[in-house]
């Protein structure tokens, strides 16, 4: 199986940054089985400062699977689409991943669920927190979870998604240069897949922003925790990695960690 990942800059107008990453601007290459997943940029931009026009700005939630029109050329290709957007139900707003599968269908929507609020990042005058749990979707060519931008960072999350059975999790980020200490950008994707025996696919935003330096680059992760590829440094790139799923099967979290995990003790540790 082949994953696309687009590593892509975003604007304001939220129309170019669909028309920029749509299957018919960038063909995948042929094949049967695809992937393609898009960057953590709910529809124009950045998401700095206090909520903006949001009516404008975000997505009707009952055009999540059909609004910006990439999961319908995704299904004329073959592809299953991971999109990211900013997703308007009623008064509320949320950071949301539908998942549309190869045929057009829309399996689900993934909605962050963890809201930060640091400078640069003041998140919590956008979103509302998700509330549809950890979800996985069993598409055509596996099963997948998403793990929203800073939903990677809490590991009860990354965890549910294994329990729940994903073999693939796609990051949709928009993560800062020099926003945690040198080296662990990585390595907590590779600790994430080491640990829950799945493949990890990171996608980050690039590009100068108003509050922030150049976002970080594309990385794809086995679930033993190498790294198969990496995109361009703090620029537009399209990575192709081919995965295998069945490798998930083989790998020390599903022979051993998943097995001996003691779940009656967590809930009295954890509160």
């Amino acid at each position: 199986m082949k994953i696309a990942l687009i590593q892509q800059h975003a604007t304001k107008d939220k129309t170019a940054n669909v028309a920029a990453v749509s299957p018919r601007s960038k063909p995948p290459p042929v094949t049967a089985r695809s992937w393609r997943a898009l960057p953590n940029w709910p529809s124009s931009g950045s998401i700095r400062n206090a909520r903006p026009n949001w009516a404008s700005a975000s997505w009707p939630s009952r055009s999540t699977a059909d609004g910006d029109g990439v999961p319908a050329e995704g299904a004329r290709a073959g592809m299953v689409v991971v999109i990211n957007l900013y997703e308007r139900e009623g008064h509320h707003t949320f950071d949301s991943s539908p998942v549309i599968d190869a045929d057009g269908t829309l399996l689900g929507v993934t909605r962050m669920i963890h809201i930060t609020e640091y400078p640069c990042f003041h998140e919590q005058g956008y979103y509302t927190p998700g509330d549809k749990g950890a979800p996985v979707f069993k598409t055509k060519v596996g099963t997948v979870g998403v793990a929203i931008c800073y939903d990677r960072h809490f590991p009860e999350y990354m965890r549910a998604l294994a329990v729940h059975g994903a073999d693939l999790v796609i990051v949709p980020q928009a993560g800062a240069v020099d926003e945690w200490p040198e080296g662990l950008y990585e390595a907590e994707m590779r600790v994430a897949a080491f640990q829950n025996g799945y493949f990890t696919a990171l996608c980050n935003r690039v590009g100068k922003e108003d509050c922030l330096g150049v976002c970080r680059r594309v990385v794809r992760l086995r679930p033993d925790g190498e790294v198969l590829a990496r995109g361009a440094k703090s620029a537009d790139d399209i990575v192709y990695c081919d995965i295998d799923l069945v490798a998930t099967a083989s790998s020390n979290a599903r022979r051993l960690f998943m097995k001996h995990r003691r779940p009656e003790l967590y809930s009295g540790w954890i509160k």
